[in-house]
């Protein structure tokens, strides 16, 4: 069989396959798990300049350096990593043996075993690093793996597919490209593990149909991801790092900020040093080769018709650049919508694309109060000085990650885990938490030489006393 399957009615076999050779082989040896990683690590460094391109062509206008900064290497980080920290993962870990066993020479231990296959179902915003991410995680753990690239990149899947072909045995790394009706049959395949990058109503879908096998998941799903504007903070470093993180993947990426809470009287200053910044990044729209197009012409829909929507509702809309643009290709300047009321969909809906929304607050409180009234969003961002303060928005809220004074910066830590909660995910992937979240961890005890239960009088048939004793343990 080839690693690249032709047909969704492949991949049972292929998981039987894989259950099989699994379980033939036994524990997977550290250089067996680098070996693997390695293959990835050169897939990626060998044909760098193809996937970009491929990724270009796919977006309509996406700068092949971006691609190579955000998915070849991101991809490569997290793999690096896994495959220089995995052998200090794999150890047993000893484990205190309750009394009064411990005195008797009994002994306890954790192991971290591989779970088996793991079925990954990558994204189009990132095309290469939601699939080899995670796949870091899985293959430092031990595992096989089976990936599914995004159907809305069809170049990058498709080449991708013809790599890994070349390069793997199935048993090992597998992948299969197509379109929903593919992704579906994937997600209700007893993986024994899945991982799905997306949005969270596809992502709710998704762990219906693992859970007809039992299948654990690790959901990374997004959500409106709020920013914080503290009274303390430097507007113009807050507004130029926002515009910095705002035109990555021209907004399409799930950890991007949505909303910006600004204190009342540095609205108008915080709208202006935003706008300066981003024009200076993007003096251009319709040839700017920097900026990123929306992928298609349905997202493209979505976000004209959010546009749309409140500029009829009387909403102001800031454009930056305000400069003339081809309203016929991908490419759309940033728009700042400002205030818009809460019925509309650009406040109800993730936007995943070039605007964001700037919401004026007069009281710190009442921005928590907005922001827990939401779902659980995948990042949220504070800005400013005071410690106080930021221990406040950081206390009452919950998201995924955080990032202070910066914005997406906390997803490219390795050594800390990336993932949501609540709606916007569950479980983690990157460094040793990703490692376990791959990880069957099972415990292990080992009887000590003599028995003494017996002799205590632990056995049956039960003495008259036993109870009395049993209730003599009853301690608070």
């Amino acid at each position: 069989m080839r690693a690249h399957l032709q047909s969704i009615d492949q991949l049972p076999s292929l998981l039987a396959a894989q259950r099989s050779a699994f379980d033939q082989q036994g524990p997977v040896s550290a250089e067996l798990r680098r070996g693997r990683i390695q293959q990835v690590i050169d897939l990626l460094v060998d044909h760098h300049q193809q996937l970009a391109e491929a990724m270009d062509a796919d977006f309509g206008g996406r700068h092949p350096g971006f691609g190579l900064m955000n998915d070849v290497l991101g991809s490569l980080g997290s793999l690096k990593h896994a495959r220089d920290h995995l052998e200090a993962w794999m150890p047993d870990e000893p484990r205190q043996v309750f009394a009064p066993y411990d005195q008797l020479g009994a002994q306890g231990w954790v192991q971290y075993q591989p779970k088996g296959s793991v079925g990954i179902i990558g994204t189009w915003n990132a095309p290469l690093f939601t699939l080899l991410s995670p796949l870091a995680c899985a293959l430092a753990a031990g595992n096989r793996a089976v990936l599914k690239p995004s159907e809305i990149v069809p170049r990058t899947a498709e080449l991708l597919a013809q790599l890994i072909d070349q390069r793997f045995d199935p048993l090992e790394l597998a992948i299969i490209t197509g379109g929903v009706e593919v992704g579906q049959a994937f997600a209700s395949q007893p993986f024994n593990h899945l991982v799905f990058t997306g949005s969270t109503e596809v992502g709710r879908d998704i762990m219906r149909r693992a859970a007809e096998n039992l299948v654990p998941v690790t959901l990374e799903l997004g959500g409106k991801s709020p920013v914080v504007i503290g009274q303390s903070a430097d507007i113009a470093e807050a507004a130029r790092r926002l515009a910095i993180a705002k035109g990555t993947n021209g907004g399409q990426i799930c950890i991007s900020p949505d909303r910006v809470f600004v204190p009342v009287a540095q609205r108008e200053e915080f709208i202006r040093q935003l706008a300066e910044a981003f024009n200076g990044l993007y003096p251009g729209v319709s040839d700017n080769p920097d900026l990123v197009s929306v992928v298609n012409q349905r997202h493209l829909q979505r976000l004209d018709g959010y546009l749309a929507e409140v500029r009829e509702m009387g909403v102001e809309v800031v454009q930056c650049p305000d400069v003339v643009f081809d309203a016929g290709s991908g490419k759309r300047p940033l728009s700042l919508v400002i205030n818009p009321p809460l019925n509309s969909r650009i406040m109800r809906e993730e936007i995943f694309g070039p605007a964001l929304v700037v919401l004026s607050y007069s009281d710190i409180h009442h921005v928590v109060d907005e922001i827990n009234q939401g779902e659980r969003p995948l990042a949220l961002y504070y800005f400013g000085t005071d410690q106080s303060e930021q221990d406040y928005v950081l206390g009452h809220t919950l998201s995924g990650g955080v990032s202070i004074n910066d914005a997406l910066m906390h997803a490219a830590m390795e050594n800390a885990p990336f993932g949501g909660v609540g709606a916007s995910g569950m479980g983690r992937y990157h460094g040793h938490e990703g490692f376990l979240e791959f990880s069957h961890v099972r415990t292990v005890f080992k009887a000590a030489a003599v028995d003494p239960r017996a002799e205590w009088g632990m056995l049956p048939p039960y003495h008259a006393g036993f109870t009395g004793v049993m209730q003599a343990q009853i301690t608070r």
